[in-house]
């Protein structure tokens, strides 16, 4: 049905009421293309920030002389500096006379002089300062040489990374925000005040960075997470360990319910493991002593050490070794959503992106080594078919590879296991044809691993999952199948979680969709409104249709203005309202209005109801 007439005259007041008579229109996020943003290479962007860092530093020491310095690295997107301000305390109140004083000090600055100092005479420089004292050190004890750099009259203790010009470059920063930080990530350590802030080559490149910022921050799932009401935190359950409310845990639900029905249309059969497990388990699979560091303290249950699962990985070997397998019987693939439990220094959690406790889609699958590659192929198509159906444009491979320097320490298995681990890896992302970069020193102790970055909306980029092909662990547990010649032949494993936990996918998907999720996924699918309480009870006859049919409704028939009913359900992020007045009533029809502000008009329910249906079976975006 096409859009009334503009004439007032006989619209009814639902039909009034679509055309945002009553409230402000919506306006609909227009994301920056992250292309836009510097192609400078990434390390002259380490550089030109870390150079930033020494500036505010310089700066600070100018208005607060007792402050003690810490460090001041180059991080994604920009950079940090943590002090030691005594009694001193700053806010972001305090940031426009650091910045003015940031202008004063850059002309003044013709480049990074860098000189050596003895570990004594270093000391000095810093006169009661222990963070510093401490990095020396630590320094002087690795046998590393304890270099400084100077810039005008400030100097610091440094390994270096800067710009050749700080004058001309130095010009397009700003602070950001402040916050406490422990000092090395310990809680054990004194709190620490960390400016954050950020440095582009150019203008531009900073307007647009903040833009996307303020966006990033309209969009947070931390405070998008309250509002709406998905999750919360409480004390007294523990940090890190999320609290779902009935909307949040609808949203996860939806998300496992399709995970399990893709899976197996794929092939995969559904597995379920126990919280706990004995310490054995993980001696076997190496995890202890490579993983202690992750896990909680042990529990003593009739004199033996269990632990808290913090992954599903040996809980599926140990099914699959349960039984002899025929190669006609693989690849057998074992999934679960299964719920993990991991340590997280209290510094490092972050709402449900980084928690202590979580439900992970995770999957193993066992097969003949010469069948990786394809298999592995067809893991990426799965993660695609996922990420396209939620909207995710762009993702790619973070492929963890031992670090050289440091293989007796970090890894198991030998250099030959190790070599065709990465020869299968490359090959089966080379038949996908995924995009991957490397990352030395990142890979899992037993295997490389693929780590899967997953883009929102507004181009932030998020580790989401994990892809693994793993060699070693079938030796550890003596995983073998029966091939065609009725020989025992080791198997190979892949491990892999496309939508990662429910945490961090449902944190993710807040945020991509700033809180705004399509008509399967939304928690409340629509909101009946009723404009007097004249309609009540016609307009709960069509809350008691769309319940038959599955639909998620809110009824609002509390005794208040329409315009206030309105407004709640749009700050809900509610995708319909179905406006309900006299004329809609004596039609036996409904008023019909989407999220996005736009009028679809007076309908029947029943075309109403065809048509979210239809939505919800095809999970439209």
């Amino acid at each position: 049905m096409e859009p009334p007439s503009p004439s007032l005259k006989n619209w009814s007041w639902a039909q009034a009421v679509m055309l945002g008579y009553f409230i402000f229109p919506f306006t609909p996020f227009n994301p920056i293309n992250p292309i836009s943003m510097t192609k400078q290479s990434q390390e002259y962007l380490d550089n030109l920030r870390h150079s930033c860092a020494h500036l505010l530093a310089a700066a600070v020491m100018q208005l607060w002389p007792n402050a003690k310095r810490a460090i001041g690295p180059s991080i994604e997107n920009g950079f940090y500096f943590d002090f030691d301000f005594g009694k001193d305390k700053i806010s972001e109140k305090d940031f426009g006379r650091i910045e003015k004083k940031m202008r004063e000090i850059a002309p003044t600055w013709d480049g990074f002089k860098r000189h050596e100092l003895p570990k004594e005479a270093a000391k000095k420089e810093y006169p009661g300062n222990p963070y510093k004292h401490e990095l020396i050190d630590e320094f002087a004890s690795k046998g590393e040489k304890l270099s400084f750099y100077k810039s005008g009259n400030y100097w610091d203790l440094c390994r270096g990374g800067h710009i050749d010009n700080p004058k001309k470059e130095l010009q397009h920063f700003k602070l950001l925000s402040v916050a406490g930080a422990y000092w090395r990530g310990s809680e054990k350590n004194p709190m620490l005040t960390r400016i954050y802030a950020t440095c582009w080559p150019s203008q531009k490149e900073l307007d647009d960075y903040l833009k996307m910022r303020e966006e990033a921050e309209k969009r947070d799932h931390r405070i998008l997470g309250e509002k709406l009401g998905i999750f919360t935190f409480a004390e007294e359950v523990g940090m890190g360990l999320p609290l779902w409310l009935p909307k949040g845990t609808i949203i996860r639900e939806e998300l496992e319910a399709w995970a399990k029905e893709t899976e197996k249309q794929w092939g995969y059969q559904r597995v379920a493991t126990p919280h706990i497990t004995k310490e054995e388990l993980y001696k076997i699979s190496g995890h202890l002593p490579y993983y202690a560091e992750d896990m909680y303290s042990p529990i003593d249950i009739e004199g033996a050490k269990y632990y808290l699962k913090p992954m599903n990985c040996p809980h599926h070997h140990m099914i699959y070794k349960s039984k002899i397998h025929s190669y006609r019987e693989l690849p057998l693939r074992l999934t679960e959503y299964g719920q993990l439990y991991r340590f997280e220094q209290s510094g490092a959690l972050h709402g449900l992106m980084r928690v202590r406790g979580f439900c992970q889609n995770d999957a193993h699958i066992y097969l003949a080594e010469k069948d990786v590659p394809g298999e592995f192929a067809r893991v990426m198509e799965m993660h695609k078919y996922y990420y396209d159906r939620l909207g995710i444009k762009n993702f790619k491979i973070k492929l963890g590879l031992r670090d050289p320097k440091n293989l007796r320490k970090k890894y198991h298995g030998d250099d030959a296991m190790w070599k065709r681990a990465e020869k299968l890896t490359r090959e089966g992302l080379e038949k996908s044809k995924v995009k991957f970069e490397e990352d030395i020193g990142s890979a899992a102790h037993y295997g490389p691993k693929g780590d899967v970055i997953i883009e929102s909306v507004i181009g932030k980029e998020y580790a989401i999952g994990t892809v693994q092909v793993d060699l070693y662990m079938p030796s550890r547990f003596g995983l073998y199948f029966v091939n065609e010649r009725g020989e025992h032949e080791q198997s190979a494993i892949i491990h892999r979680a496309p939508l990662g936990s429910h945490e961090r996918m449902v944190g993710f998907l807040i945020e991509h969709f700033a809180g705004a999720f399509p008509v399967w996924l939304s928690p409340v699918q629509v909101a009946v409104l009723p404009i007097s309480d004249k309609q009540v009870k016609y307009a709960q006859k069509v809350v008691d249709e769309l319940v038959k049919n599955n639909i998620r409704v809110d009824f609002y028939n509390r005794p208040e203005s329409i315009g206030k009913k309105i407004r709640e359900a749009e700050i809900q992020k509610i995708p319909y309202m179905l406006i309900i007045g006299e004329k809609e009533q004596r039609a036996k029809s409904i008023a019909v209005r989407a999220r996005n502000n736009k009028n679809l008009g007076v309908m029947k329910l029943d075309r109403f109801v065809d048509r979210v249906l239809k939505e919800i079976k095809t999970k439209k975006i």
